[in-house]
């Protein structure tokens, strides 16, 4: 889709793990990070648990883009900062992963990643960003009461987050290259150099720009001029072709005194 949002989503995926539906859980069913009720407004509005459990890659691309990365302005983020604060909205909600931001690079905090935040992200270092952002979030997940549940898996994926946020800082997102063809230089053939070029549209074309161009520059200048500037340029085109003969002569000559290399 946009910037590093192909290179974090895999990185948010691995922590979510296939289907789920714990009792304790408050997300209730879940396939792959995806809940009933978040499959149903981006994917299927009558969806079943047996729909979400068959969800496809590119419906969850979907959710994921819509619902997390877009909601709080990842791809205006720096890399790193994008995945830090993508997968805090995954976990925690976007509206509070934003504001969380917005205390950490001290603007305000409204859950909006705007143009405000944007500035005051890039006011400031990437890699404190991402480091106080994941100790943030723990700080929060300790406080939850399915912290006993929960608390080693979450602590274990914010501390992955942490290291894997500060190794894209400063990487460029990945792009797709596109192989550019390249023309083959064309080569001429010697022995053919000295063809009638009394007949090639080029050297006209090439004959009339280079008498024309200076004559309409010197328009004011003595037509006398004017025929001596003319006939240096005839006189150059002559010889030009003259040596083009004269090469292509001395190709045949020692072609037929040596044979072919």
């Amino acid at each position: 889709m946009d910037r590093n949002f192909a290179r974090a989503l895999p990185l948010v995926m691995k922590h979510e793990g296939g289907w789920a539906d714990h009792p304790a859980d408050p997300g209730g069913a879940t396939m792959k990070g995806v809940t009933l009720h978040t499959f149903r407004r981006y994917v299927k509005a009558d969806a079943t648990k047996d729909d979400l459990r068959a969800i496809t890659n590119e419906q969850i691309a979907t959710v994921y883009y819509r619902h997390y990365w877009a909601a709080v302005n990842a791809q205006a983020l720096p890399s790193g900062v994008d995945y830090a604060v993508f997968d805090f909205a995954v976990n925690s909600g976007p509206s509070r992963a934003a504001k969380y931001l917005q205390r950490i690079v001290s603007t305000t905090v409204d859950g909006r990643v705007g143009p405000k935040t944007l500035q005051a992200v890039e006011a400031m270092d990437p890699s404190e960003i991402i480091i106080k952002l994941c100790n943030a979030r723990m700080a929060f997940l300790r406080k939850l009461k399915h912290w006993p549940t929960f608390g080693n898996g979450w602590t274990r994926r914010v501390s992955e987050v942490r290291q894997d946020a500060l190794n894209m800082v400063g990487r460029p997102a990945d792009v797709k290259r596109i192989p550019v063809p390249v023309e083959k230089p064309v080569v001429k053939d010697p022995e053919n150099l000295d063809k009638p070029m009394a007949k090639s549209k080029t050297v006209w074309m090439w004959l009339t720009t280079a008498i024309g161009a200076p004559l309409a520059a010197l328009a004011d200048l003595d037509w006398r001029v004017q025929l001596v500037i003319v006939a240096v340029i005839v006189g150059f085109a002559i010889y030009a072709i003259k040596r083009r003969h004269d090469l292509a002569k001395v190709y045949r000559d020692l072609k037929a005194e040596f044979g072919e290399a």
